[in-house]
């Protein structure tokens, strides 16, 4: 390394567990990301909302004035960890149209925003990083962008919300109920203290449509991606699944769909779904993630590691840091926003999923041929059905009738659900859950 290249100024915006791990990792890793960036980085100031004292760096390096620090001439990166989506966005635009370099790990922001900001980047000639956006230290973006640029992505499919996958891992092991498994992971640090964007499948549906976005070169916004949470996944779903060689897990997955006539399309969604014990997905659990990439030529590639929290996240972003500054000393630019095939969205409906579908039902002669016939009168073709007694504490009053289709459309399974529920011998459709993962 040249010993006078000129240092590469860095804006940190945000000082929370990711944040502080940067500005660490800048500080004590200093000499070795010199030597790999072939010049040196300097911290130039730190984003906040309160500058005090008492925030574990020098307090002359603190700033609430986000748009004077990602404007100021000795800044060539910054990088965003704030969230949520605004003011977020607002201090990127003012970075890329400054001439910045910028690195976000903000996934909402990417999910609705990667056009515009993609567009800003282009035309001031710089960089927009995002790996840390999915999966925290899990390197996805990159090989998707770079490592299989020249191959066709056909699928995305995995577990990309820690959160959600510990409360599923702790409902299997334990038998626990949903309430119970969510009360553990909020004592453990592992839920937020208001989880919906986790639990109802927000937080994976953003970073469903980040990589759709980038598999399939076409945009894809969160308001694309079907989203069901787990909030309605019960104890008796998990034992009905382990019966069936199964568990269930939260699954993000986005397909490139062809049509019969050759036409193709992008499908991408995030539903809890049942996935076979033999399957890879089915092994990852507590707070890890995994995605698992089937291309062409390359076949089935996995990805697996801690998707979430201060360390790892922070990995992922340095990553980025690095790329950006050697792209600054060099004067190169890392890849640009790929959208060129501008494929539509198939609607949840068109999907062919198989599912499993779990009703209470009367115990008497009849229920079973009544059930299989609105099933077959839609054209959905039953491939296993498990029947139970249920007893709620003394005279049982009814059965569990669960059934286990072949593959059908959202949108016949639908109607049949609805027929079902209308039926005099079913008391209730307790659980229709998809399963992902299976030969048939």
């Amino acid at each position: 390394m040249n010993g006078d290249q000129k240092p590469i100024g860095v804006a940190v915006l945000g000082l929370g567990n990711v944040g502080s791990e940067v500005v660490r990792i800048i500080d004590e890793s200093a000499t070795d990301l010199a030597a790999r960036i072939g010049a040196p980085l300097q911290l130039r100031g730190i984003g906040v909302r309160r500058v005090s004292a008492d925030r574990g760096v020098p307090v002359e390096l603190l700033t609430d004035n986000i748009e004077e620090l990602v404007s100021r001439d000795d800044v060539d990166i910054v990088v965003e960890l704030m969230g949520p989506v605004e003011p977020a966005r607002k201090a990127i635009l003012t970075a890329l149209e400054q001439g910045k370099s910028v690195v976000t790990a903000n996934k909402a922001l990417m999910s609705v925003s990667t056009g515009e900001l993609a567009q800003a980047a282009e035309a001031a000639h710089v960089d927009l990083y995002f790996e840390a956006a999915v999966a925290g230290a899990i390197p996805v973006i990159r090989p998707l962008t770079q490592s299989l640029a020249g191959d066709t992505v056909t699928r995305v499919a995995g577990i990309v919300n820690g959160t959600t996958n510990y409360i599923l891992s702790a409902m299997d092991s334990t038998g626990a109920d949903y309430g119970d498994a969510l009360a553990e992971a909020s004592a453990l640090g592992y839920a937020e203290a208001d989880p919906t964007a986790d639990v109802e499948g927000y937080d994976a549906a953003a970073k469903a449509a980040i990589l759709a976005s980038i598999a399939f070169h076409t945009r894809v916004t969160a308001d694309d991606v079907y989203r069901e949470g787990i909030t309605k996944v019960t104890a008796a779903d998990f034992a009905s699944a382990r019966a069936l060689g199964c568990t269930i897990k939260l699954l993000a997955i986005c397909e490139r769909l062809t049509s019969d006539d050759g036409h193709q399309s992008v499908s991408a969604r995030v539903y809890p779904a049942l996935v076979p014990l033999t399957h890879p997905l089915a092994a990852v659990n507590g707070a890890f993630n995994a995605v698992v990439v089937e291309a062409e030529a390359a076949g089935r590639l996995m990805f697996y590691g801690q998707g979430a929290g201060g360390a790892p996240t922070a990995s992922a972003v340095m990553g980025d840091v690095v790329m950006a500054a050697r792209n600054r000393v060099q004067g190169g630019r890392g890849p640009r926003e790929s959208k060129y095939a501008k494929l539509p969205i198939s609607p949840i409906g068109d999907i062919p999923t198989r599912y499993y579908v779990s009703m209470r039902v009367a115990d008497r002669p009849g229920v079973l041929a009544a059930v299989a016939t609105e099933f077959g009168n839609r054209s959905v073709s039953i491939a296993e059905v498990r029947q139970e007694g249920i007893d709620d504490g003394g005279e049982p009053r009814g059965a569990r009738l669960v059934v286990v289709t072949h593959k059908a459309t959202d949108a016949a399974l639908s109607e049949t659900v609805k027929a079902l529920a209308s039926l005099d011998v079913v008391q209730s459709v307790d659980s229709v859950i998809r399963m992902e993962g299976t030969s048939e």
